[in-house]
């Protein structure tokens, strides 16, 4: 950044300096002002999230509880927190039930419990996703919008 001074009567040649020094605290005073943060700085902006407790229960008919948090924003249609689990090198995942989500930007906690074939699951670690998703209505059809999904490692414990 450069300053210049000019002036329309002659300085005297002792004045000189002294209008420089002027011009270049000016010149420092202007650049820490553009540099310096703002007084207030902006609201963070509301994330949709969906969270998984690191344990979970299962029952010996193969009845499966699991849960966490969520947060979501407004919606247009209903939204559910879905979840699902698998354990091992299985590939396949077992559905646990299924939570109508209330989208206010609050966090709340989520429950579901759903049954899975007694022999497929046992007490130990298992492989759990939670699924924050909308149902919006589309020309008439159902479409689904997914607002936050999360995969998480848990503890399943006999209950």
């Amino acid at each position: 950044m450069s300053v210049s001074v000019s002036t329309s009567a002659p300085v005297p040649g002792s004045a000189r300096p002294v209008l420089v020094r002027a011009a270049a605290c000016a010149a420092l005073l202007l650049a820490a002002a553009v540099a310096a943060p703002p007084a207030a700085a902006a609201p963070a902006p509301v994330h949709e999230t969906v969270t998984v407790d690191s344990g979970g229960l299962i029952a010996d008919d193969g009845t499966v509880t699991l849960s966490g948090t969520y947060r979501c924003l407004d919606a247009s249609g209903p939204v559910l927190v879905g979840s699902s689990v698998h354990q091992g090198t299985a590939h396949t995942w077992y559905g646990v039930g299924g939570t109508l989500a209330v989208c206010d930007g609050e966090t709340h906690e989520w429950e579901n419990t759903g049954r899975v074939p007694s022999e497929a699951l046992e007490a130990g670690t298992a492989d759990v996703e939670a699924t924050l998703i909308e149902l919006r209505s589309v020309d008439g059809l159902l479409l689904p919008v997914f607002h936050a999904v999360q995969q998480q490692e848990v503890t399943l414990a006999r209950g």
